[in-house]
């Protein structure tokens, strides 16, 4: 039997992550529930403090195909390298320059986002295809593939 896959990150700002990934990803953040026409509504209405207004947020694909993306807020600072991390298809099937040139393109976005920009590895013309490492706006690395 399968299971459904959500992906959860640790934060400091959820709700800004989530939108950074929904950017990234072509999602979109979360919608609150009927009746409500915000988070901040919904949260007010429920007596959950302002302060923990900005605890957890997700970001979900608009077609329901790919999984939730979870953000929940956590009060230590991100330490090390990502153990997992996010591959970014922006280029499937291409080769050589013109995968080089639509990774290129991505970063920019990306970076015009909020993320910042690690290491290119160049392809080989043997295994290696190329891809950039990046880092969302709070330093978890992701590949542009």
């Amino acid at each position: 039997m399968s299971r459904e896959v959500q992906i959860t990150f640790d934060a400091a700002r959820p709700g800004a992550l989530s939108e950074f990934w929904a950017e990234a990803l072509g999602y979109v953040v979360q919608p609150p529930p009927e009746p409500f026409g915000s988070w901040a509504e919904a949260l007010t209405a429920w007596g959950v403090p302002p302060e923990h207004h900005d605890s957890r947020s997700a970001a979900v694909d608009p077609d329901g195909a790919g999984p939730r993306i979870f953000f929940q807020r956590v009060p230590e600072e991100k330490a090390g390298k990502n153990r997992v991390h996010l591959d970014l298809r922006v280029a499937p099937g291409a080769v050589g320059d013109e995968r080089m040139a639509a990774l290129e393109a991505e970063s920019e976005r990306l970076v015009a986002l909020g993320a910042h920009r690690l290491y290119r590895v160049e392809p080989d013309g043997r295994m290696e295809q190329g891809f950039i490492t990046m880092a969302d706006p709070e330093g978890n690395e992701f590949c542009l593939d």
